[in-house]
């Protein structure tokens, strides 16, 4: 009995002892998640992969590579669905979702329900701020679902800041998303950076400053010639082909270019300059040191777009030495750019992502001039002559309301009121683009999942429909083909599923990220699920997007 007793009481102490050595967690212990003071997103528009390494060897240190070098490269980063353009890949990224959840389906789209054609970030109901005009009649109310930003915001109850910055101003809207505290874009017809009323009443004090220095003037003054000797840009075509448009006038047809004609006159063709992405970038350093981005107790966001790459690679094609030019010149411009984040940040105390909305064809003529497959279709010819055959089949007025993002519409209403066979009508129309030489398929929309495509083609069509505001017949182009740009003879665009259009970067570097690559396939919606992760909130609330997880530290 007694040794029983013993027992229990040396049981007994045990517990005490255990007792007495569990860790007592201190109230007052700094338990935060730790986070970069900012993150900054950057969006090159038009850019495809290859432009990180066709130039590679003329890129400063401190620009493209040193996001390649030090921070983490996606080589195999594609786009998931079509079409594949500006307010699309801006919202892609930053939600990590799709066309066929976030409903920005385009720039533009056909509303079944309004009727009418919407573009992407328009709103009547707010009004411009910083000029007069409709041109800051612009929010996110047509974005369904939230960014980055919005996730950043609601996980520090909106003590974040969340900025946007762009020329267009679709690359500042969406991307910022939904609470963001600001977005603004350039006005083509004033010079001047605005916003809209959805974000506040009155520009602050040093945009109306910023706006007041009008540098797009001190721009035109410099003229653009290329950086570098003509002769050592061996990457591109010669300076003077038929291959390119002539923005600047009929008589400017290379290098150097006069821009003193446009000073004080046209504050539009800067964005078809290299100038127009040091601008912006110029615009970005004053968001950042005016609104104490990354001085405050939380992480805050600026998301950057820079649209002259767009501008200059539709009217001159991606072989062009105005490209290569531009490409270089922005590399120094970022390289300044990451400097000045080292100053004001902090060497490794913020997170940049870098990405693009869409890649972009080669020029039609181009193509073929070097045998190569490669043609142009025009959509205004094809509804003309839609419309004119329709009329004497189903004496019909205009059945084909239009084609958008590559989709037929039908004019519903007339269809109806005529009491005319829909089903008829979409058969023809689809035996009849079926024989144009630039058409790979043609189906109804509706009959998508039965229709016989390629697994990818069809996943990233289905990713890119939203029946609200998708049309109801998809046309695809063979590789190569083209919408006609402009004449048809010249320029370029971008909009289809093949990997000149949908195969782009995506670096990540700074805070929290490794260095190194991967070549396994990643896709533009990873960069919202990578960047929460890193951060440690909500992925948004559309998002269908993977973590890159070999990019963490």
């Amino acid at each position: 009995m007694k040794r029983f007793y013993s027992v229990l009481v040396g049981l007994a102490l045990l517990q005490l002892s255990v007792a007495q050595t569990k860790p007592v967690i201190d109230a007052k212990a700094n338990t935060s998640i730790k986070r970069p003071k900012l993150v900054v997103g950057i969006v090159v528009d038009q850019m495809r992969w290859d432009f990180l390494y066709r130039y590679y060897s003329r890129y400063s240190n401190n620009g493209f590579k040193r996001l390649i070098g030090s921070g983490f490269s996606c080589e195999n980063t594609f786009i998931p669905y079509t079409p594949t353009v500006t307010a699309a890949g801006h919202t892609c990224i930053y939600t990590g979702s799709v066309p066929a959840i976030h409903g920005i389906v385009g720039n533009d789209w056909h509303d079944k329900t309004l009727q009418k054609k919407v573009y992407c970030s328009e709103d009547n109901n707010v009004s411009t701020v910083g000029n007069e005009g409709v041109s800051g009649k612009q929010s996110p109310k047509n974005l369904l679902v939230t960014t980055i930003g919005d996730e950043i915001r609601l996980a520090t109850n909106f003590k974040s800041k969340v900025i946007g910055v762009a020329l267009k101003d679709r690359g500042s809207i969406l991307p910022a998303g939904h609470s963001a505290n600001a977005a603004y874009w350039y006005d083509v017809t004033s010079g001047n950076w605005i916003t809209s009323t959805y974000y506040m009443n009155s520009l602050p004090k040093w945009v109306s400053d910023f706006n007041a220095k009008k540098l797009v003037n001190g721009y035109y003054e410099q003229g653009w010639n290329t950086l570098y000797p003509m002769d050592t840009y061996t990457q591109s075509s010669t300076d003077e082909n038929e291959y390119e448009n002539k923005p600047y006038g009929a008589d400017q047809t290379r290098f150097p270019y006069n821009f003193k004609q446009f000073e004080g006159k046209n504050y539009q063709m800067i964005a078809t300059s290299p100038y127009g992405n040091t601008m912006t970038l110029e615009m970005a350093k004053d968001a950042l040191d005016n609104e104490q981005l990354g001085k405050g107790s939380e992480t805050d966001m600026l998301c950057v777009s820079l649209s002259s790459t767009d501008y200059v690679g539709h009217n001159f094609g991606p072989n062009s030495i105005e490209t290569e030019d531009t490409y270089l010149r922005l590399d120094k411009d970022l390289g300044a750019f990451f400097n000045y984040l080292d100053e004001k940040i902090g060497v490794g105390q913020y997170t940049i992502f870098l990405s693009a909305d869409h890649g972009v064809a080669h020029v039609p003529g181009f193509m073929k001039d070097n045998k190569l497959p490669g043609g142009v279709i025009s959509e205004a010819s094809l509804i003309k002559d839609m419309n004119a055959k329709l009329k004497g089949l189903f004496l019909l007025d205009k059945t084909v309301s239009g084609i958008l993002n590559y989709q037929i519409h039908l004019n519903h209403a007339a269809i109806d009121s005529a009491n005319a066979d829909e089903k008829a009508i979409t058969a023809w129309i689809i035996k009849y683009v079926q024989q144009n030489d630039a058409v790979s398929q043609v189906f109804a929309l509706k009959d998508l999942a039965v229709t016989p495509l390629n697994a990818k083609l069809k996943d990233m069509l289905t990713n890119g429909y939203y029946p609200n505001r998708s049309g109801d017949i998809q046309i695809v182009l063979k590789p190569g083909y083209i919408e006609a740009y402009g004449s048809g003879k010249s320029g370029t665009t971008h909009g289809l599923w093949n990997p000149y259009d949908a195969h782009i970067p995506c670096l990540f570097y700074g805070w929290g990220i490794k260095q190194g690559h991967t070549n396994r396939e990643t896709y533009m919606t990873d960069i919202a699920a990578t960047m929460t992760a890193l951060l440690h909130v909500q992925m948004p609330s559309g998002c269908v997007g993977k973590v890159v997880e070999e990019a963490l530290k």
